[in-house]
């Protein structure tokens, strides 16, 4: 599950821009170059500018603030709380500083002061949509940080997102935050609501993209194409961030999964042409060998054609390549399909050469897919993000 920064700062999506500094010859002109490398992603050479331009005025609290957000952008989060927290004793009661302090607190696992800082934006600004998605935000953060079972917690992060969407219906992030909350609360119906409207007000979102598809993973049994449908999800959601794991791994379980599936069609098949061909293995003959054998073969036969039809109706040309790719470079899906590939293999030259007893290679392989199937599947959990 996928869960954003606080929007509410400036700088990230949905944040209002920065307030005007105070009209000085070098001053705004600076800070906007900053402010605009800042926007661009170049966070180092923002941070560079904001710097020089505090080594003249150091209680400029909006630049000490933007400071803090390229420190942070950059991971360096003591450093940026170092200067959000100089920026509030220049001015105790920015709103964009109290921001930037909760999620600065929220990266560095301070779950109690970064809720407390958020409960002071919303007393500074609680008409502002963005200081209750910071309090709803630290609210959720911290109830999972309890391993979840802070239900209070839970069910106030879900009220606060549903203020912050009162108060900024048009912002997509709270939308976002209110379909997370409700997420973790089991209320699957309306985080999937909440995240269909994120994707209409803002199409790029990648978390709300993965999201959805992890709800949609849900029904794959009980809704035709929700399988289908997830994939899409995933795909979509690992091209708007490269560097988003998640939905990669979701990807790689997907993958993984369809492989593991195939090992019931792979036993099936071996179990068949094994019992299909002992009676000619046994000495018997005519109808005794026969019937059993093209039972056998009819067996291996259907349930790979069947499979195959499936999975081409399940999996549609525009998902192939991207399941391919992420499936060459994770183990546990090449393991898991290499062994029941191997397994399919033998049954095929079993039916083949169904007078020769290879049934030493065949037990072997029989194993070695249910071994595979269990050591892969913990080696994929390994790979599950932390987060």
């Amino acid at each position: 599950m996928t869960t954003p920064g606080i929007p509410g700062t400036p700088g990230t999506p949905g944040g209002p821009s920065t307030p005007a500094t105070p009209s000085t010859p070098a001053a705004p002109s600076a800070l906007a170059r900053a402010e605009a490398l800042y926007e661009a992603g170049r966070y180092e050479q923002a941070g560079t500018l904001a710097a020089r331009h505090l080594a003249d005025d150091p209680e400029d609290a909006d630049a000490l603030t933007l400071l803090a957000r390229c420190r942070h952008r950059a991971g360096d989060h003591p450093t940026a709380l170092v200067a959000v927290e100089q920026a509030l004793r220049a001015e105790p009661e920015l709103v964009m500083a109290h921001l930037m302090r909760t999620q600065v607190l929220l990266a560095l696992k301070r779950y109690a002061e970064a809720e407390a800082a958020a409960r002071r934006t919303v007393e500074l600004a609680p008409d502002f949509w963005g200081s209750h998605y910071a309090l709803g935000t630290a609210l959720a953060e911290s109830a999972e940080a309890g391993g979840g079972r802070d239900r209070a917690r839970r069910a106030a992060a879900y009220e606060a997102a549903r203020t912050a969407v009162a108060l900024g219906p048009e912002e997509d992030a709270a939308h976002f935050l209110v379909g997370l909350t409700a997420q973790r609360r089991g209320d699957h119906a309306t985080a999937r609501q909440a995240y269909e409207t994120t994707l209409r007000l803002n199409p790029q979102s990648s978390e709300a993209h993965n999201n959805l598809s992890l709800l949609r993973l849900r029904r794959r049994w009980f809704r035709r194409g929700a399988w289908t449908q997830a994939a899409e999800g995933f795909v979509a959601s690992a091209a708007l961030d490269l560097d988003d794991r998640k939905a990669r791994y979701n990807l790689e379980a997907m993958a993984w999964g369809t492989a593991a599936g195939a090992r019931w069609v792979a036993l099936l098949g071996f179990l068949a042409v094994t019992l299909g061909a002992a009676p000619v293995r046994t000495g018997a003959t005519g109808a005794d060998a026969v019937v059993p054998f093209v039972i056998g073969a009819g067996v291996l036969v259907g349930a790979w054609g069947g499979w195959a039809v499936w999975m081409a109706r399940r999996v549609p040309r525009r998902l192939r390549r991207p399941l391919l790719l992420v499936a060459r470079t994770c183990r546990p899906v090449l393991a898991m399909a290499a062994a029941v590939g191997l397994l399919g293999l033998y049954s095929a030259v079993t039916l083949a050469l169904w007078t020769y007893d290879t049934g030493f290679l065949g037990i072997t392989l029989f194993w070695a897919v249910v071994i595979t199937y269990w050591v892969s599947r913990s080696a994929l959990n390994r790979r599950m993000p932390k987060d």
